[in-house]
């Protein structure tokens, strides 16, 4: 069944939209519109897949930092601290396993 998810801000120039959801798995498109929007450093208990739509960004995960663009993905473990800074606006795909409940 298909269900339509408003996007909504989530921090300044940053937006996120879920995409699709189960108890199991959530995908969510997070949009970055201005070069040093930030996600902010956090953790959670989900493990996390990121594939890069568009953009370029900086991560930081566990205390290692790298670089990402289109067609990048790596995978947060759970518990892991990580943030980003968007260096060229763009888009990401993160899925979370089980679901954010959070973000319903």
């Amino acid at each position: 069944m298909l269900k339509s998810f408003p996007e909504i801000e989530a921090g300044p120039d940053v937006t996120r939209q879920v995409l699709s959801d189960a108890p199991e798995l959530m995908v969510v498109s997070f949009r970055f519109n201005a070069n040093g929007a930030t996600g902010a450093l956090h953790s959670h208990p989900h493990v996390q897949s990121t594939y890069c739509k568009s953009g370029r960004f900086r991560f930081t995960v566990a205390g290692e930092t790298f670089e990402i663009g289109p067609g990048d993905s790596f995978i947060i473990p759970p518990g892991a601290e990580h943030g980003c800074t968007c260096l060229k606006p763009g888009e990401l795909i993160d899925t979370f396993t089980p679901r954010r409940d959070d973000f319903l």
